[in-house]
């Protein structure tokens, strides 16, 4: 198999490189793991982005449904 990885430019010193990462990310999993209350807040924070957009959408185009009623009134 690495012959045949090896005709796709895939040489054994890569997969070598990749074997070891791959190794220690799954002997240290817990280091990778983000805590609960991180991810709550984390989001928390994106559902705050989200309704900030939202609003400034929603300001937008009633500004914009304002200037298009004044503008075929005149």
């Amino acid at each position: 198999m690495i012959s045949r990885q090896c005709e796709y430019g895939v040489y054994s010193a890569e997969l070598d490189k990749q074997h070891a990462n791959c190794t220690a990310v799954l002997t240290d999993p817990e280091d990778l793991r983000v805590s609960p209350q991180a991810t709550r807040a984390c989001r928390q924070a994106l559902f705050k982005e989200l309704e900030r957009d939202l609003l400034r959408r929603d300001c937008a185009l009633a500004e914009t449904v304002a200037l298009l009623v004044l503008s075929k009134k005149s």
